[in-house]
C-alpha cells in the first residue's frame, strides 16, 4: 500500500497540526501530493505545500483551493478536517456563538467541497473524507454545540455521498474519540486538575488511553484510497471503543 497515492494530489485542511497534520504526512510517505489550508502555514513541514485559508470566509477558501489545484494540475482527495470546538450546554451559547461554530464545522465543509468539486469530477480516483466526531452519535457532557455540529457533518457526509455518486466521487467521514491533539492539551491545561482530568479521558476510551492522531489519520487513508473504491457513505469510528463497548 506504500504506493497507492502515487500520482493523486490531496487537500488536508487543518493540516497544520494535530489530526490534519499525521494525515498530511501520511499522504506524502504513500506517494501523494498534499496541500495544507489552515489559518497558519508557516510553519509546515517543508514537503508540505501550505496555503493560507479560512474556511469560514468563501473568498478565502475559493481563493486556496484554486492555488492548489494550479499548483497540482487538479485535485483527486479533499479532507474536511478543520474544526473548532465549544463546551456547555445550551444555556451557555449566544447566537453568535453558534452561528460562529455551525459556519466552522459544517458549512465550512461545505465551502471547501464546493470549491474542489469542479476538479473531484476530473478525476478517476476522486474521495471527500470529513472528520466527524463520536460526539454526532454519543451524548457527551457540557457539548452541546459541538455535538450538534459534528451531528450535521454525518448527516452531511450521507447526503454528499448520494448526491455525487453520479461524478464518481466517494464521500466518507471518520468519527474519532479523544484525541491527544494539541486542542485537547490546552483544554486539560485550563482544567482546575489537568491530571486528573486527562486520567478521567484515558478512562472513557474503553481502550484506555487517548486516540493517537496517526490512528485516525491512518483511517483517513484508508476510506481515501482508491483500494477502497466500493466504500462510499460510511462513519468509520476510531474512538477506543468508547460508543460500543463497555469494560464495567
Amino acid at each position: 500500500m506504500s504506493g497507492d497515492f502515487d500520482g493523486l494530489s490531496v487537500i488536508v485542511t487543518g493540516g497544520a497540526s494535530g489530526i490534519g497534520l499525521a494525515t498530511a504526512r501520511q499522504f506524502l510517505a504513500r506517494g501523494a501530493r498534499v496541500a495544507v489550508l489552515d489559518l497558519s502555514v508557516d510553519a509546515l513541514d517543508e514537503d508540505l505545500v501550505g496555503f493560507q485559508a479560512d474556511i469560514s470566509d468563501e473568498a478565502s477558501v475559493t481563493r486556496a483551493v484554486t492555488a492548489a489545484a494550479e499548483r497540482f494540475g487538479g485535485l483527486d482527495i479533499v479532507i474536511n478536517n478543520a474544526g473548532i470546538g465549544a463546551q456547555g450546554t445550551v444555556e451557555d451559547y449566544s447566537d453568535d456563538e453558534w452561528a460562529r461554530v455551525l459556519n466552522v464545522n459544517v458549512t465550512g465543509i461545505a465551502r471547501v467541497s464546493s470549491a474542489a468539486l469542479p476538479h473531484l469530477r476530473r478525476s478517476a480516483h476522486a474521495a471527500i473524507v470529513n472528520t466527524c466526531s463520536v460526539a454526532a452519535t454519543s451524548g457527551l457532557p457540557q457539548r452541546a454545540l459541538y455535538s450538534a455540529s459534528k451531528g450535521a457533518v454525518a448527516a452531511l457526509t450521507r447526503a454528499m455521498a448520494t448526491d455525487h455518486l453520479a461524478d464518481g466521487i466517494r464521500v466518507n467521514s471518520v468519527s474519532p474519540g479523544t484525541a491527544d491533539t494539541p486542542w485537547v492539551g490546552r483544554l486539560l491545561a485550563k482544567a482546575s486538575d489537568p491530571e486528573g482530568e486527562r486520567a478521567a479521558l484515558n478512562d472513557r476510551q474503553a481502550i484506555g488511553r487517548l486516540i493517537a492522531p496517526d490512528e485516525v489519520a491512518a483511517a483517513i487513508l484508508y476510506l481515501a484510497s482508491p483500494l477502497s473504491g466500493s466504500t462510499t457513505g460510511v462513519d468509520l469510528e476510531v474512538d477506543g471503543g468508547l460508543s460500543h463497548l463497555r469494560t464495567r
